[in-house]
């Protein structure tokens, strides 16, 4: 079973994987990366057709650049500089930097190894073409989209019912069911009701006319453990400073987890709890990390009611509609929203990623608000990276509690 290709523009991922090129592009051209794919799921077994197919499918991808039209878009972002558009029409992706093949047990192998520019810009493509190719020769995918299909059209009605009264961005590039589907999603979506206000989907914004989102992602504060003068339980402090240096204030969700939301804190300062619009929440319970920013705010004299916090781990419409009650009053809401909307069919969806896993030769991992979401190729990294992470927090505990005597 021989597949259409999956990805046909390179505008066809998301957003957040430009704004941080672009600061890589700016500040860290030494950079080289690895990232290693993951299937969380148990018991997937991908066939001898699957990878042929999958690895078809990178060779397509590889053949791409950008058009005139695509990099005039992309400057029309406000934060997008001219010196990176004018990179990426030399772009595209490099084949030899992939390795995709089929492990003996059936697991898929997929590990990018090259400069941190272009290797980072994989992950979102990849995992595009690895979901898809695994739907579409598993499954009878006309039965898929059949009940993805109903399932979206009670979503609708329940917003126009009023039964949801939240507004969210669609997320859902990474583990969509195909592309197709995806973009029959965000038409539905921002035709049938207000709700949807942007896409990550930078292809499928531009197409609707509607924002593009996202800020950064994990892999962007990882990066930084990578460098030997940077300690490692100060990696946020130097992402945050970077980030802002670079957008000056405009791009501003700061996403608090790499290494827990209370090391966070300690770097998230007054300046930066200004300057900054929100924060994002993606793993741990998010009422508790919710009441926690809020908190920070207030102690900071910072008002919440002109803060966002923008919620995106694995929620579907309850969850959200939930917090939104919850916090509403207290602060601005938000919602990314993904396979929830992208991939909700009759059959479970998988849970795939492609993570950072060494920058420089040098280990990385991310530590999360729960250990269902840590990932690393070294034990003993990651038992390191805990200990210099629950040591600087308890040693400001400590320092705070000196203080105040």
């Amino acid at each position: 079973m021989k597949l259409k290709p999956i990805i046909n523009s390179l505008l066809d991922t998301d957003l957040y994987k430009f704004n941080m090129n672009q600061v890589i592009f700016h500040k860290h051209t030494d950079a080289t990366g690895e990232y290693y794919f993951k299937c969380r799921t148990e018991g997937v077994i991908f066939t001898d057709e699957m990878v042929e197919e999958i690895n078809e499918q990178i060779d397509h991808l590889c053949s791409l650049s950008f058009t005139n039209e695509e990099l005039d878009y992309l400057r029309s972002i406000r934060f997008i500089k001219s010196d990176y558009v004018e990179f990426l029409r030399l772009y595209h992706p490099i084949r030899d930097y992939v390795e995709c093949k089929k492990l003996d047990d059936g697991q898929l192998s997929c590990i990018v190894k090259g400069p941190c520019f272009s290797s980072m810009q994989f992950e979102i493509y990849l995992l595009e073409i690895i979901n898809e190719v695994y739907f579409r020769m598993k499954y009878d995918y006309d039965e898929l989209v059949k009940s993805a299909r109903i399932k979206l059209k009670d979503k609708i009605e329940a917003f126009q019912d009023g039964k949801y009264t939240f507004k969210f961005a669609e997320f859902g590039c990474r583990r969509r069911l195909s592309f197709e589907w995806q973009d029959e999603v965000i038409k539905e979506l921002i035709t049938k009701t207000n709700n949807c206000v942007g896409t990550s989907n930078v292809y499928l914004a531009k197409k609707y006319h509607i924002k593009p989102i996202g800020t950064f992602a994990h892999e962007f504060v990882q990066m930084y453990q990578g460098y030997p003068n940077i300690p490692l339980a100060y990696t946020n402090h130097y992402a945050l400073k970077d980030w802002f240096s670079e957008y000056q204030g405009d791009n501003g969700i700061a996403l608090t987890d790499t290494l827990t939301t209370d090391l966070f804190l300690l770097d998230f300062s007054y300046l930066d709890s200004c300057c900054y619009t929100g924060v994002r929440h993606d793993s741990g319970d998010p009422y508790e990390w919710g009441e926690k920013i809020i908190k920070h705010y207030l102690s900071l004299g910072i008002d919440p009611k002109t803060k966002t916090l923008l919620f995106s781990d694995s929620l579907d419409f309850d969850k959200a509609q939930k917090l939104y009650n919850y916090f509403s009053s207290r602060c601005k809401v938000s919602f990314g929203i993904g396979t929830f909307v992208s991939n909700d069919t009759c059959v479970e969806p998988l849970n795939i990623v492609i993570k950072l896993q060494k920058i420089n030769g040098r280990n990385v991992a991310k530590l999360s608000d729960n250990d269902g979401k840590t990932m690393c190729l070294d034990e003993d990294y990651l038992d390191y990276l805990k200990n210099a992470v629950d040591f600087r927090i308890a040693e400001e505990k400590r320092l705070g509690k000196t203080k105040k005597l």
